[in-house]
């Protein structure tokens, strides 16, 4: 969705980006935290001209008793709870006892804890509550529109559970809050056709190459493209979404 984030935050328009994982793959904090920071330089040029030279600010926000990392840059806020990437098929690592949100949302663990041990949360309810915490905080008084993984299994096939998992959380907070959402295709991306024009795919390369520099910068390994070029080169003449009214009130 990084064109249509670009566009969006080119207009003005505010947005909350909320990172439910550390993303860490079962690697040690230098890699997570590289991948945070690499996040920030995507939104940063993501917002163009007027955020290049701005550093981001960030400190520790409580939501539900819970401490989260908030960095902000121009009117974006990005807030990252650390919890464990839970791998591609939500069996989770070694590294966090194989834990991860397919689980937390099953009730088969009791209980998942950030990475960098700021917060833990005591079941799929209370981590849900809090993300909606955040969500009623960034919105105020208006509807906000929820972007996220598409949590169809049809439409959007063979995704990594973390996103799927965040799309079933996303579909239950817009149900209970008359919200309207957007759902993405994910790594099935590939299998449909380039429907981007030369500038939203432009745009949308922008932005994964902010991030990816980042993590070259750190180590070359780390590069998501050296990993899957043709993949991401793909991903990026793409975009499929289909938007998800509120839920009319009886």
């Amino acid at each position: 969705m990084g064109d249509v984030v670009t566009a969006s935050l080119k207009q003005g328009t505010p947005a909350t980006f909320i990172y439910l994982t550390a993303g860490d793959d079962g690697r040690d904090s230098t890699y997570w935290l590289t991948r945070e920071q690499a996040a920030m330089q995507s939104v940063r040029i993501a917002i163009g001209a007027a955020a290049l030279a701005d550093a981001a600010r960030c400190d520790t926000s409580q939501f539900n008793t819970h401490v989260i990392r908030r960095c902000t840059l121009g009117n974006t806020a990005s807030y990252f709870l650390r919890l464990p990437d839970g791998r591609r098929n939500g069996a989770g690592f070694a590294r966090f006892a194989y834990q991860g949100l397919r689980k937390l949302r099953r009730g088969t663990i009791r209980s998942l804890g950030a990475v960098d041990h700021s917060s833990s949360y005591s079941s799929w309810k209370d981590l849900v509550t809090t993300i909606e915490a955040v969500m009623v905080l960034a919105s105020r008084d208006s509807r906000p529109v929820l972007h996220t993984t598409d949590p169809s299994i049809a439409i959007n096939p063979h995704d990594h559970f973390d996103h799927r998992i965040t799309g079933l959380m996303v579909e239950e907070m817009r149900k209970r809050h008359d919200w309207s959402a957007r759902y993405y295709v994910g790594y099935a991306l590939t299998s449909r056709a380039a429907n981007r024009s030369t500038e939203e795919t432009q745009e949308k390369t922008a932005a994964f190459r902010a991030y990816d520099d980042v993590m070259i910068r750190a180590n070359p390994a780390w590069s998501a493209y050296a990993e899957h070029p043709r993949f991401y080169s793909q991903c990026m003449q793409r975009t499929y979404a289909r938007s998800v009214p509120r839920p009319r009130r009886r």
